[in-house]
């Protein structure tokens, strides 16, 4: 509690009861001269808002599990939750309402400053609450079922492109999956990892890699950006798992890796559990994943697994993706013209080609996702009822790469009812992320290229 706030809610205390005993005025000096300690006071916040990613084998650089972990990033803590850029939380507080929302309350941030302006003080260590008894093995979630992907050497240097992946799913029956996470070995190279679940096609062979060749020039940009680098026809090349030779053959890609299922920079875990729902995943069906490395000077070797919690119980409700369940029956129609994205070098604030959803049924939007790559600097969704009601249902208006979260709500939308979302570009020397202001910048699938997807995914009555 701050001091502020104690003065003035002792000096009522003192008014309403006539200040018997010691003064209200000496109670308070007595809060505001109390020395706020890392044990008491700090560890509660850290627990509620900050160990999750930092700890050993999270995505945060330190750990903040001991005083002694902590101490030394006293003044860093305190200078990051005053620009509130941790924990990180991007979207606009005027706008939805969201049930992750991980922002720090103002009691929170007065807590950690005053600690620091105190001195760092310890405390007494019988003060702490219970250590968080987190999952082992790096998890956040404490998974039921776990599948170990094939090691994919991944090369110092080069470019890689999007490449798909197709294993069996582990469920032997029908089986309603209730939260799933990505835990991707080597996180530093990973631009992506995605799956969906699909019904199993004769088609479909397992174990191999398959990929779109993508022409590109010196600079590694695509040379057929007009057409969209991620085309699904055009030279497939193939290499099954736990081999080097690669085949090439026109056509057309046979497996294609859906987004109903991420790991992004700064996204752990997708958990419907507590919203009563899950997924249903039919006997037999497959995991079709993709996956996009990005060299970074070391040779390294990604065990990427996936984590799945179930339940033999059906849960109420149903999660269903953007796309429709196994690319059927999609909820929604999307028309934007992403692929015409040209962003002309220096330009510090373009407008890309929006989105334009039209929701075809009742639904009940769960959560936001919006992706985009290192120019992008923010995302918005606009809501149009289908009585010309408009209202911003997400404003993002300091996006980041580095932290593309899921912003989790609740919103009842009527069938005929219209999404409008625009994304917003930096192409300037302003942007700390940019590589190169002097380019032009064209849609593609490298994080130096563009994109502007508005991911959202729903849920429906079982």
């Amino acid at each position: 509690m701050s001091s502020r706030i104690s003065i003035l809610g002792l000096a009522a205390a003192g008014l309403l009861l006539g200040t018997v005993g010691r003064s209200a005025t000496a109670v308070a000096k007595e809060e505001s001269d109390r020395v706020v300690t890392f044990y008491k006071d700090v560890v509660p916040v850290l627990q509620k808002n900050c160990q999750t990613c930092h700890r050993p084998g999270q995505i945060a650089p330190m750990s903040l599990l001991t005083y002694k972990e902590a101490r030394p990033w006293a003044k860093a803590m305190k200078a990051a939750v005053i620009a509130r850029k941790m924990p990180p939380w991007f979207a606009d507080p005027k706008y939805g309402h969201f049930n992750n929302d991980r922002s720090l309350k103002p009691a929170e941030i007065e807590t950690l400053v005053a600690w620091v302006d105190h001195g760092a003080v310890e405390g007494d260590a019988k003060d702490a609450p219970p250590p968080v008894q987190w999952p082992d093995e790096g998890w956040q979630i404490k998974p039921d079922v776990v599948v170990d992907l094939p090691p994919y050497k991944v090369p110092a240097t080069g470019v890689k492109e999007w490449e798909q992946l197709a294993i069996p799913a582990p469920f032997k029956e029908d089986t309603w999956v209730t939260s799933v996470e990505i835990s991707p070995g080597q996180p530093a190279v990973v631009h992506h990892y995605c799956f969906n679940f699909e019904t199993h096609k004769p088609t479909t062979v397992y174990n191999v890699y398959e990929w779109m060749e993508v022409p590109r020039d010196d600079d590694g940009v695509a040379k057929n950006h007009k057409r969209g680098a991620d085309t699904k026809e055009g030279i497939v090349l193939r290499r099954a798992v736990g081999t080097t030779v690669e085949t090439r053959q026109p056509g057309r890609q046979t497996i294609r890796g859906g987004n109903q299922f991420c790991y992004l920079p700064g996204l752990p875990y997708e958990d419907y559990r507590p919203v009563n729902a899950g997924v249903f995943v039919p006997a037999g069906s497959d995991i079709v994943v993709s996956m996009h490395y990005t060299a970074n000077g070391v040779d390294l070797i990604d065990k990427t697994r996936i984590g799945f919690t179930v339940t033999k119980v059906p849960p109420a409700k149903r999660f269903i993706p953007q796309d429709g369940e196994d690319g059927q029956n999609a909820p929604i129609v999307r028309k934007q013209a992403i692929q015409d994205l040209a962003i002309p070098p220096f330009d510090s604030n373009y407008l890309g080609p929006p989105a334009d959803i039209t929701f075809l049924k009742d639904l009940e939007l769960v959560w936001f996702r919006p992706h985009a790559h290192m120019r992008a600097v923010s995302a918005q969704y606009k809501l149009i009822y289908p009585d010309g009601r408009e209202e911003i249902v997400l404003n993002v208006p300091r996006y980041d790469f580095n932290w593309q979260l899921t912003y989790r709500t609740s919103l009842k939308i009527p069938k005929g009812s219209r999404m409008h979302v625009e994304f917003r570009y930096d192409n300037s020397a302003n942007n700390r992320f940019n590589p190169d202001p002097s380019k032009w910048v064209y849609y593609g699938d490298q994080s130096w290229e563009e994109m502007g997807t508005p991911n959202i995914g729903f849920l429906v009555d079982r």
